[in-house]
């Protein structure tokens, strides 16, 4: 999946272009909108960006899962290799002191992440404040120029502002 950013004027561009997606057929779970004043989004009953979205959660996730779980293994090493000790905890430690550094790595991370805007966001402030709409679009890797050129060949006024090239496939 790839995840395609388009700045929209305002909400009556918005419903449209999410209505031409629907026919195109992209399910609407797959559509965020990010804007100044979520309940403009609400009244007129388009997708909201939620958390996942709007913070750091998953890159953190991932940054706290790689270092907790290196951490751990070392951890883990470094009690085998303790004298006496160690040959009676064996190869298990090292895997179980991992496991738990990367949990623990993980949740920790995640509780800072969630309450971080998304670095990816921080291009788009300015004009979210100005009350331009950010949609969020997933889709489809081998669909991603078809998508594009729906939306600029319909709307001129939506800016086609990029894409990021991998969108984990749990959010």
């Amino acid at each position: 999946m790839r995840r395609l950013y388009f700045m929209i004027p305002d909400v009556d561009s918005a419903k449209v272009i999410v209505d031409e997606l629907l026919l195109a057929r992209i399910e609407e779970r797959h559509m965020h909108i990010a804007a100044s004043d979520h309940h403009v989004l609400t009244e007129a009953n388009l997708p909201e960006a939620n958390l996942l979205q709007e913070s750091d959660f998953v890159p953190a996730v991932e940054r706290g899962l790689a270092v907790g779980g290196a951490t751990g293994v070392l951890a883990g090493i470094a009690a085998v290799a303790i004298p006496g000790v160690g040959l009676a905890l064996g190869g298990g430690a090292i895997l179980g002191i991992g496991l738990a550094g990367a949990g623990l790595g993980a949740w920790m991370s995640s509780m800072i992440g969630i309450s971080a805007p998304s670095s990816r966001l921080t291009a788009f402030e300015k004009s979210i404040e100005e009350g331009k709409l950010l949609m969020m679009v997933d889709v489809p890797k081998a669909r991603v120029d078809e998508i594009t050129a729906l939306v600029r060949k319909h709307h001129p006024e939506a800016h086609i502002e990029g894409t990021e090239p991998v969108i984990p496939a749990f959010p």
